[in-house]
């Protein structure tokens, strides 16, 4: 039977064009990808409504809700519901352009150009928009004109062309508050932000609650003077409670102005939002691009908390979550790098060095010199913070050779220039020091602290600390107490409220008998660390003071205490894999089959188009060979059409091979895995892998069937190694 298949595979060498079409879009490769099934009636997304031109007036419903999404950075939801407006009305100019916007959106207009690949589907969707402008009215053409100019290929600035354009728009029709919301989007870091905060407002004026307007606020003022977004960080969540974003955002406000406990519970939210959501539609960590990111941010500011444990459990449960083979692209490697990161940079900043020494702890990420780098660093830091001076200077010395290998011929603004000098000069000063090289040291701190003032690294940071609070360490074991105050006081400028600077200012005005000054910042330590986890030394050497100082509140705004559990009623904080949806199937004798007959089994559940698509075929082969494999992963291979059992069994194609053919003959099954296309009705190729407890741990949907089966064999091994 293997024979006979390999023998029909090689009698196609070619496709034909039916054969090619088994589950593509017929409207070609821009619908191929995305969402792919109906869209739901959403709540708690905002209310941002744009009127539009359409023949089916229930287009309106549809246009508003993905409109409302866009506004929250919400690109996958939103394009399912423009899709279900070309669904409702093919003709529709207005869905075409939002379903540009997805692309064509506030993260990408910056491109030098959008000669890249990732933009041929919106460049498909713009000009089916443009072919349609004259079927609508003069308002929508210009919006449509205005993405058309924008994103021109003789077009060289293209944020500024459209927002000349979308200004064109806003004094044309100044009652369109939604040109107003796009041109404060746009125009953030092109000009003053008190003017364009000025725009937001007249939004604001009308729709106290626009979700975009408040994005937007929040946007215009993060990093430029933090404070003034306060007000929508505090209204952005309750217009759009329904969406992850809009509670994530003010936590980017809210960490850099010190309100860290506000700051958790707006990312804690978030995180849980979305996990549900997740779990919700049967979408994995690898396919939201905000999760992981989310989870990052909510690990840091449970660091700066204190909240040692949680931090790190954040990072393992994300370097636990499924993977993707394509590892190369953001969100397909970003669950895991998020995770790394996260790991890495608490185990640093609680000194958990010999965890870092361990091997198997950290599953460092050595495929290219920076990930080797990274991994020297940090091994550099915990050799040194044990006391293993002489090993801790000849990883040095590997280190530096890494970065001369990394600099070569880079240009000494560039990233790779500034991601390796501070570290090569923190690790040579703390290294110098352990030495006895005291102004050798200091000098290469100092020197790590003036290049590490503009606390550049990432958002979260991707360093442990801003560096000239180890400079301030440094003083204060030597005695210098005035200049570990200078330092520290330096690091609080840099990272508002850092409990680690709190702590060192509490040491070091002891020390120099003001216990006023001491007890003041002990107070502050107090109400930061007021739900740590016990025992952090940081804390523990200011109690032995005996200062008895209670908690103090130093924020621009009064905030809430995060307590974690208060916000259990919104779902979990960490992923896990989530119930596999029923299956209710029939075998080739007309047998009922559940997953529940596979109890204590992994599933390897795959759906396919029947025995016409070669594809398929293909795909079956390439199990069949591997069933050995797959059985010694104790597995079981169950493959799902919509043939009826009759055809499925008298099959010559199919035949007796090691996989359990079900029929499916309604698509009922495919619609609940989420492989069957709503838009145009076709069943989609599905894989997916279902553990033993009946939870989906990996799974891709498409056009295409999924035909590695050594990546799925190892994430087999990774979900069998979890006791």
């Amino acid at each position: 039977m293997r024979r006979f298949l390999f023998l029909l595979l090689i009698a196609v060498p070619s496709l034909s064009p039916a054969d090619d079409e088994y589950g593509h879009s017929k409207h070609g490769s821009a619908f191929d990808s995305g969402m792919r099934t109906r869209p739901w009636d959403m709540t708690g997304i905002g209310n941002a409504p744009f009127p539009i031109t359409s023949k089916n007036p229930e287009v309106q419903k549809w246009f508003d809700q993905g409109n409302a999404l866009l506004h929250s950075f919400w690109f996958e939801e939103a394009e399912r519901s423009f899709r279900w407006c070309l669904k409702l009305d093919p003709d529709c100019a207005m869905a075409y352009w939002s379903l540009a916007r997805c692309g064509f959106n506030w993260f990408s207009m910056g491109s030098p150009s959008f000669d890249d690949k990732e933009f041929d589907r919106y460049k498909t969707f713009l000009k089916e928009a443009v072919r349609r402008k004259e079927k609508v009215t003069e308002r929508e053409r210009l919006y449509i004109e205005a993405w058309e100019k924008a994103t021109a290929p003789e077009t060289k600035d293209h944020v500024p062309t459209l927002n000349g354009l979308l200004q064109e728009i806003v004094i044309k029709f100044p009652d369109d508050i939604e040109a107003k919301a796009l041109l404060s989007l746009f125009n953030i870091g092109n000009g003053s932000a008190y003017a364009n905060q000025l725009l937001i407002d007249q939004v604001l004026a009308k729709n106290p609650m626009h979700p975009g307007a408040h994005h937007a606020a929040i946007h215009n003022w993060d990093g430029v003077s933090s404070e003034q977004g306060i007000k929508s960080c505090e209204l952005y969540g309750k217009a759009a409670p329904g969406i992850g974003h809009s509670l994530h955002m003010p936590g980017h406000i809210y960490s850099k102005i010190g309100m860290w406990h506000e700051a958790a519970i707006a990312m804690d939210s978030a995180t849980r939002i979305e996990l549900r959501y997740m779990n919700d539609r049967l979408a994995l960590p690898f396919e939201t691009w905000n999760y992981p990111h989310n989870r990052n941010y909510l690990c840091y500011i449970q660091e700066q908390l204190g909240m040692e444990e949680a931090s790190l459990q954040g990072s393992r449960d994300m370097l636990a979550a499924p993977r993707d083979p394509e590892a190369n692209s953001e969100e397909s490697g970003r669950i895991a790098g998020e995770g790394h990161v996260a790991l890495v940079r608490a185990l640093i900043k609680f000194e958990r060095w010999d965890e870092i020494l361990k091997p198997g702890v950290v599953q460092w990420m050595t495929k290219d010199d920076m990930g080797k780098f990274q991994q020297a660093f940090a091994e550099t830091l915990a050799l040194n913070g044990t006391g293993k001076t002489r090993e801790a200077r000849e990883r040095l010395t590997e280190l530096k050779a890494l970065q001369i290998k990394i600099t070569a011929g880079k240009p000494a603004e560039s990233y790779e220039v500034f991601a390796t000098n501070i570290p090569v000069n923190v690790t040579e000063g703390l290294v110098s020091n352990a030495e006895g090289h005291l102004l050798e040291g200091q000098r290469a701190l100092l020197n790590a602290a003036e290049a590490d003032k503009g606390f550049g690294n990432g958002d979260p940071p991707m360093q442990a600390w801003p560096v000239v609070r180890l400079l301030g360490d440094d003083y204060r074991k030597r005695g210098e107490n005035k200049l570990a105050i200078e330092c520290y006081e330096r690091a609080l400028k840099q990272e508002k409220n850092d409990a680690f600077s709190l702590s060192g200012l509490a040491l070091a005005y002891y020390a120099m008998g003001d216990k006023a000054k001491a007890t003041e910042y002990a107070g502050r330590l107090e109400y930061v660390w007021s739900q740590a986890d016990p025992d952090l030394k940081w804390l523990a050497e200011v109690r032995k003071l005996g200062l008895n100082a209670k908690p103090v509140a130093v924020t621009p705004a009064k905030e809430r205490v995060y307590q974690p559990k208060s916000l259990d009623a919104l779902g979990p904080m960490n992923w896990r894999p989530f119930a596999a949806p029923a299956l209710q199937v029939l075998d080739v004798d007309g047998k009922k089959v559940q997953l529940a007959d596979y109890a204590g089994q992994n599933v390897l559940l795959v759906f396919f188009l029947g025995e016409a698509c070669v594809h398929c075929v293909g795909q079956l082969k390439t199990i069949n060979d591997r069933m050995g494999d797959f059985s010694a992963q104790d597995t079981v291979v169950l493959a799902v059409c919509s043939a009826t059992p009759d055809k499925l069994k008298q099959s010559e194609v199919l035949g007796k091979v090691g996989v359990k053919f079900l029929s499916d003959t309604n698509h009922e099954n495919a619609r609940r895995f989420a492989s069957y296309d709503d838009f145009e009705e076709i069943e989609l190729h599905s894989t997916i892998l279902i553990d033993k407890q009946g939870r989906v741990r990996w799974k891709r949907t498409g056009g295409d069937p999924f035909t590695n089966m050594d990546f799925l064999l190892g994430e087999l091994k990774r979900v069998n190694a979890v006791k």
